[in-house]
């Protein structure tokens, strides 16, 4: 058995090597091609520039894997990890180190790929620190080798399962930076292809990593089977669906003509590519329909550490063929990356080459509700919160548990108030007005958060998400409460901690050149609008959150909270309103609006706006404190009412009888001394 897996290991390395060689060599990324007058990097920089990125990508995504089955897919034992979970940890410092390196050989090959000097010259030059220092596909390299290494290094020492998870998630993070870099950045509609592509990542890495190592786990005999093929089946219904309508976004931002799907090298690649997946929905529907049926019929009740009693031959081969086909497309999707696409026909102005449109017309009311400019990042956060939100909600219904409408109202208003400073025109002018991205900023960090806080979803997770079936082992509930206790979460969570950093980065990004660089990429922009949503929401769940948190604030030291910082927020609309430079001048200059006020002016009413937006936060938030304080009082009266009912009906003191008792006292006392 154990060969078996040793083969089919083998196996797939070989056809994903051998499909990016054949798709290489189709698509022309390996065919020489020497241009009179330019440098030529040489055949080793020609055929290791492709091995080194497959390399680099099958170590990241095996990481991924190793620690998803560390992680997630194996179940602990009274809080800790399986010895098999902590084996598989330890080898995911073998892994990362292998990503590491091919990490670093694809810097040194790109940078002899882009100067066309061969590979030998930039390592005993100094091309390889300027390219590093100077363009962000150097910079994303260099991230990946940091990371990777970081995580050989905590694989070796770490063993609880919170290390784990924690390994896993920055795994996942540092397999972005180097395709966000890449094509997707220059693509025309580079909004939709950087979503995309960072959604196909994400989905893709759990879903291929975690097969190869369920294949590994039942070739070798693993303990707990049939809970791990059952857990990750789970998973992999979701990744493929995110995969497919990922690529699908991925395609058209690329490839606007379908045409061009049958006319050029890089659309037939994509074809096999799209083939390929098809393939792997076909192996997923068999392994759902036949062999998880049956590798779970001959398992156990509950988490035997046997969990099958026969060895799984069907479902090992099944999915090692599944896996071969797998390394394949990732084979493709190597030499994919390194096949240009096809350059568009339509000659392209300076500003769509920028953001990705080209410049709106003068701005209005209409047309702020009228062009919507969908994002795909913001379209599927809003359906997933959403979606999630109503599932729990009707769960809890089925069950014959009520959740307050009001609740359920304040979280869709929420929803709805992301999708209008994300999705309509507010999105369309916010690249190009400053006093428009500041309604964005205004309404994700100091509106959206409020409504979301009051829908108190974490209460609802934790009433709708069912306990682990063994006791000691962690499921999605029992992970989000270790989350709620944990460190890291006490000193974020900390009133002082949520302030600074709702108030702090605010002046940090406006009055530093980070607002600039931010602005420069989508994915730059992309990351400062989830900051501020994330920065308010953690700030009024301190405030007025309904949801369980670290450290609960008496009402009064609330509002003195709330009242202390909204002044700063004044203070920083003052500051824009007054400032006399233009904020990111370079970014806005290379835009050459021809309508509208000048940049200066611009700036200046966004100012404004910030400084008029901060009364609507601070009237709801205290309109809701006053409910929720006046709610508090009346369900301590009941609870001392019933306690004092309780007491007399065991003619037992408690509190209140006390108090009563005292207050007679103090009144026969009264008496007496008047007599």
């Amino acid at each position: 058995m154990r060969r078996q897996g040793l083969y089919i290991a083998a196996a797939a390395a070989l056809a994903g090597i051998a499909a990016m060689v054949v798709a290489g060599l189709a698509g022309g990324a390996l065919r020489e091609q020497v241009i009179p007058g330019l440098g030529d990097a040489g055949t080793l920089t020609r055929w290791g520039l492709p091995v080194a990125r497959f390399t680099m990508e099958a170590g990241g995504t095996l990481t991924v894997g190793v620690l998803l089955g560390a992680a997630v897919l194996l179940p602990t034992t009274r809080g800790t990890l399986d010895p098999q979970a902590v084996r598989y940890l330890r080898g995911a410092s073998w892994i990362a180190a292998v990503w590491a390196a091919g990490a670093g050989a694809t810097l040194i090959f790109t940078v002899s790929d882009i100067l066309g000097v061969p590979a030998d010259r930039v390592v005993s030059g100094g091309e390889l620190s300027s390219y590093v220092g100077q363009l962000p596909q150097g910079t994303a390299l260099m991230f990946v080798v940091l990371i990777a290494a970081m995580i050989a290094l905590l694989a070796r020492t770490e063993a609880t399962p919170g290390a784990a998870a924690g390994l896993l998630v920055v795994s996942i993070i540092a397999l972005l930076p180097p395709p966000l870099t890449g094509h997707s950045s220059a693509s025309p509609n580079h909004e939709l292809a950087i979503s995309a592509l960072a959604m196909h990542i994400t989905a893709l890495a759990p879903w291929v990593g975690g097969l190869l190592l369920l294949v590994w786990h039942a070739a070798h005999g693993g303990d707990h089977l049939g809970v791990a093929a059952a857990r990750f089946s789970r998973m992999a219904l979701w990744c493929y669906i995110a995969v497919g309508g990922s690529g699908a976004a991925n395609v058209v931002s690329r490839l606007p003509d379908p045409s061009l799907l049958y006319t050029t090298d890089y659309g037939r690649l994509v074809l096999v590519k799209v083939a390929l997946f098809t393939i792997l929905g076909i192996f997923g529907y068999l392994h759902r329909g036949r062999t998880l049926p049956a590798l779970m019929a001959h398992s156990p009740k509950g988490y035997a550490r046997r969990a099958v009693i026969r060895p799984p031959w069907a479902f090992v081969r099944l999915a090692g063929v599944e896996v071969i086909v797998m390394t394949a497309t990732l084979g493709v999707a190597v030499a994919l990356a390194r096949t240009a696409p096809p350059a568009s026909t339509v000659d392209e102005d300076p500003v769509t080459s920028v953001i990705g449109f080209p410049m709106p017309p003068p701005i209005t009311f209409a047309r702020l509700a009228t062009m919507w400019r969908p994002d795909l990042f913001f379209a599927v956060l809003v359906v997933v919160l959403g979606g999630l939100y109503a599932a729990g909600v009707t769960r809890l219904l089925r069950r014959g548990d009520a959740w307050p409408v009001g609740r359920t109202i304040a979280w869709a208003l929420g929803l709805v108030t992301i999708v209008a400073v994300t999705m309509t025109g507010v999105a369309t002018y916010s690249p190009v007005l400053f006093s428009t991205h500041m309604i964005q900023h205004m309404v994700l960090s100091m509106l959206s958060p409020i409504l979301l806080v009051l829908g108190a979803p974490v209460t609802l997770a934790l009433r709708a998400l069912k306990p682990a079936a063994i006791r000691g082992d962690r499921g999605p509930r029992e992970w989000l409460t270790i989350i709620l206790h944990s460190r890291a979460m006490r000193i974020i969570g900390h009133p002082a901690t949520a302030t600074v950093i709702f108030i702090g980065s605010t002046y940090l990004v406006y009055f530093t050149p980070l607002f600039g660089y931010l602005m420069r990429a989508h994915v730059g922009h992309l990351v400062m609008l989830v900051h501020f949503l994330v920065a308010g929401s953690l700030f009024f769940w301190v405030l007025i959150g309904v949801d369980p948190t670290p450290r609960k604030l008496p009402y009064l030291a609330r509002m003195l909270l709330l009242f202390v910082t909204m002044p700063f927020h004044a203070f920083f609309g003052l500051a824009l309103m007054n400032l006399g430079r233009p904020l990111a001048l370079g970014w806005y200059t290379a835009l050459r609006r021809p309508w509208g006020a000048s940049i200066l002016s611009d700036q200046h009413t966004g100012g404004s706006i910030a400084w008029a937006f901060g009364e609507i936060p601070t009237f709801i938030v205290l309109v809701a404190m006053v409910f929720q304080w006046f709610a508090e009082d009346r369900r301590l009266a009941r609870r001392l009412e019933r306690n004092a009912d309780r007491a007399e009906a065991a003619q037992a003191d408690d509190e209140l009888s006390d108090y009563n008792a005292y207050l007679a006292s103090l009144d026969k006392r009264s008496k007496e001394s008047q007599d």
